[in-house]
């Protein structure tokens, strides 16, 4: 296929292979060879395994792998399926990461948690490229903008959610792998990163029977679509 978005080659990483089957369907791949790598394919799509360590160890490998073989990737976006943030974003619907936040790296102590930048020991954001966020506007215009967190639990009771929006009130959706993709990325100077997610189940008390797993699917491969259209 043709360039994504006007960038030379893409790479695109999602969690878990329905997410990525989504994602590849949407751009009309249907299939995609573990030999897109090497081969030089314009957008390679993989799916890099659960939270940020995974994704950040396996979108290093591909961005490595890609700068031996002479053809780096300029793009690297983060997507898949999330919780959302009630008020904020609908179950089933878009978010773009203005920021991928890792929302539980740091420290607990008597006056609660620090973050590693309270602590002084880096940053745990990540902002996204400002040109691919120009770019995603007008292809995705009903996106919602705003903070993705990165979190290696998720959250899954009131508590848990009160605690995190208090600390994070801007935040428009919760997943587990941005902040990795993003970590890796922005190795390689040169390469825009960003993150797509697509709302399955609303952020709080874990309740199954309430996700929307099939119809967040079914959005992702509809925002590869629209993508891939301009």
């Amino acid at each position: 296929m043709r360039s994504l978005l006007g960038y030379s080659r893409a790479l695109i990483v999602t969690a878990v292979e329905a997410e990525r089957a989504s994602v590849l369907d949407g751009l009309g791949l249907g299939e995609q060879g573990p030999d897109a790598l090497e081969s030089g394919a314009a957008v390679v799509v993989t799916a890099c395994g659960v939270g940020p360590a995974a994704a950040a160890a396996v979108t290093a490998q591909h961005m490595s792998i890609a700068m031996q073989e002479g053809a780096p990737f300029d793009v690297v976006i983060s997507a898949g399926i999330a919780g959302g943030f009630a008020g904020r974003v609908e179950i089933g619907g878009l978010v773009v990461a203005t920021e991928s936040i890792a929302a539980d790296l740091g420290a607990e102590g008597p006056d609660g948690f620090q973050s590693v930048d309270d602590l002084g020991f880096g940053s745990s954001r990540i902002d996204a490229d400002p040109g691919l966020l120009r770019t995603f506007r007008p292809a995705l215009p009903e996106a919602v903008g705003g903070p993705v967190l990165t979190v290696s639990t998720v959250t899954g009771t009131a508590h848990s959610k009160e605690l995190v929006q208090k600390r994070h009130p801007d935040a428009v959706a919760e997943a587990m792998e941005g902040f990795g993709v993003g970590t890796a990325a922005r190795l390689w100077p040169g390469a825009a990163f960003g993150e797509i997610r697509t709302i399955s189940n609303a952020v709080g008390p874990r309740d199954r029977a309430a996700w929307r797993i099939p119809q967040a699917l079914a959005t992702l491969r509809d925002v590869f679509g629209a993508l891939v259209a301009r």
